[in-house]
């Protein structure tokens, strides 16, 4: 049993070194150079791209182990041609245990600005996702139309 506890202890621990590392690495995404992108200059006109950054991670780790006994049934001793009250062979038998871990993660990055620096001044234009202002109105006039059915239906109409 003991061998068994410094298994799944050793286990363990390489389980939660690894998601340390992978937390790291993570982490490392979420820095000013991931959010802000390097000024590219072009004659007097300087464009910085200004981005969203997201990171997200989880991991559990569990253990277990137990040992106990089960007491042979009085079918399996008059099959086994024992007396009754006496002890079966597979009585006493059962320990066991266990343990594991798991994680994941990642990362996402997505442009949300443009800033020109210019002789006319800084100027910081939005970049539009054309794709999910359109998923976004096509949700709530499905949203909306289901509603208007289903109000139509109970009042009678």
């Amino acid at each position: 049993m003991d061998e068994s506890f410094d298994q799944i202890a050793a286990a363990a621990a390489k389980s939660q070194e690894q998601a340390t590392q992978l937390f790291e690495r993570l982490m490392e995404v979420a820095q000013p150079e991931s959010v802000y992108s390097e000024a590219v200059t072009s004659g007097t006109y300087t464009v910085i791209t200004a981005s969203e950054v997201t990171t997200g991670l989880g991991f559990g780790f569990g253990v277990g182990g137990g040992t106990g006994t089960f007491p042979a049934s009085k079918e399996e001793g008059k099959e086994s041609g024992k007396e009754e009250g006496k002890e079966s062979d597979k009585e006493g038998q059962g320990s066991g245990s266990g343990g594991g871990g798991g994680g994941g993660g990642g990362s996402m990055a997505r442009p949300v600005a443009v800033i020109t620096i210019s002789p006319q001044g800084v100027e910081i234009q939005p970049v539009v996702d054309v794709t999910k202002l359109g998923l976004a109105l096509f949700v709530t006039a499905g949203s909306m139309l289901m509603m208007f059915s289903r109000m139509r239906r109970l009042s009678g109409g």
